[in-house]
């Protein structure tokens, strides 16, 4: 299969000036004769066309200066949520560097991942005593094999753990991380005979404990781990350089698709409700099941959160933007959009699904969504007066709602930040 061209973009967006369209002024019926009354017309016709044109230039500097003015205006709300949110994450950090849990340092992680992203570089040191208290319980999770975690759930935190080594920046770390990039491509999976994709679960990563088959959260916090510290494997020698098989990891990804051009499994459906959208791995969704009106059969529903982690494991995985999956995700994504739940799930994983949305919508650069009903989304602009609204007075976010560890604050509140970090550096 090919992967296309890569363009999704995954680095804080770079805005390019609009460049204005002149209407010519060349089209005065080339050789032919004209009549004074119908050179007069003609004449009039190329003025208004003129006025036309320089209105339409004016207008369009007006707008660029409006829309300046807007993002400016975002990017202090939006700074000033982050501060507010980074501050309670800073009082609220256990005396021996953890966040919640000593038992899984992932959540100590995507804390100190949020901080080191506040823009006001309050947190830029790792001197600073959050920072580096995190730093040391982290390391005091390091395995020698690479693998960072305490208990179980090992793929996970050793994903964001890894995620939160290269977000200090730290050059002293960097042997563990290239550790860290090893043990988690060695856990992709590949049943069935050895190099060949004869299984569903082929080319994505499970837990790395007790499940016996990969996971789109898993394979998503993996392949962004890999994504953010391919730098470092980039300076390796080939020999030393152990590389992810992106082809099974696309082949994965689309084994939990609802798309039948790609997805030839009997779960699989065509039916417009879950064409498109992304189910948690082969043979079971977290939204559930239902009869298919289409075949009859049983058939599994795409739910928003996951979906969003599979539009964002794609551009991971360098399949090209105007890909079919990609474009069918994305077209469900717009059929689906809300912020009031996770489309399919409630209110459960709703932070998740924000944090997933602010990630992949940015990594797509989509500034606007346009949904079926004709209505133009600034997707940005919700997401920051959505996360606004359920801001508490100490800076904090909760989700009342506790499946997926959401009735924890600090893991929560790091959702929302990191939302927020990624649609502020994508303002600039």
């Amino acid at each position: 299969m090919s992967h296309g061209k890569a363009n999704i973009r995954l680095l804080p967006r770079i805005n390019h000036p609009v460049e204005a369209t002149f209407i010519s002024s060349d089209q005065e019926g080339g050789n032919i004769k004209m009549s004074p009354v119908l050179d007069s017309i003609n004449m009039s016709v190329n003025q208004l066309k003129r006025w036309t044109a320089l209105i339409l230039y004016v207008a369009s500097i007006l707008s660029l200066n409006v829309s300046a003015e807007e993002s400016d205006e975002m990017r202090s709300q939006v700074s000033k949520l982050i501060q507010r949110g980074t501050k309670w994450l800073e009082s609220s950090q256990n005396q021996a560097g953890w966040w919640s849990t000593a038992d899984h340092p992932a959540v100590t992680g995507l804390a100190l991942v949020a901080m080191k992203g506040d823009p006001s570089g309050l947190f830029e040191s790792n001197e600073h005593p959050a920072i580096k208290n995190a730093l040391k319980y982290i390391d005091s999770c390091y395995h020698e094999d690479g693998g960072i975690y305490r208990i179980n759930l090992i793929t996970y935190n050793t994903a964001i753990c890894l995620m939160s080594m290269v977000a200090a920046g730290d050059p002293s770390l960097d042997e563990r991380i290239l550790k860290s990039r090893e043990y988690l491509i060695g856990m992709q999976s590949d049943f069935g005979d050895k190099g060949v994709m004869d299984h569903p679960m082929d080319g994505g990563i499970g837990y790395g404990s007790k499940y016996d088959h990969s996971d789109m959260g898993n394979t998503l916090q993996a392949l962004e781990a890999l994504h953010y510290s391919q730098h470092l494997a980039q300076d390796q020698s080939s020999a030393k350089n152990q590389k992810l098989d992106f082809q099974a990891a696309i082949q994965f990804l689309q084994n939990c698709q609802n798309l039948t051009s790609v997805n030839k499994q009997d779960w699989v459906s065509d039916d417009e409700t879950n064409k498109g959208g992304f189910i948690y791995y082969p043979g079971l969704s977290k939204a559930g099941e239902y009869k298919d009106p289409l075949t009859g059969r049983v058939a599994l529903r795409s739910y928003g959160s996951i979906s969003y982690g599979g539009l964002l494991g794609y551009a991971y995985a360098k399949l090209g933007k105007e890909s079919p999956q990609v474009q069918a995700v994305l077209g469900w994504l717009k059929a689906n959009y809300t912020l009031e739940e996770n489309p399919a799930m409630g209110l459960q994983g709703l932070f998740y699904y924000y944090h997933t949305m602010a990630k992949a919508l940015t990594a797509y650069g989509v500034d606007t969504l346009q949904l079926k009903n004709g209505e133009t989304v600034d997707w940005r602009k919700k997401l920051v007066n959505k996360l606004a609204s359920l801001q508490n007075e100490d800076g904090s976010w909760i989700n009342e709602n506790g499946r997926w560890w959401e009735r924890d604050p600090a893991l929560v509140t790091s959702y929302a930040l990191l939302a927020l970090e990624k649609i502020y550096y994508s303002l600039d």
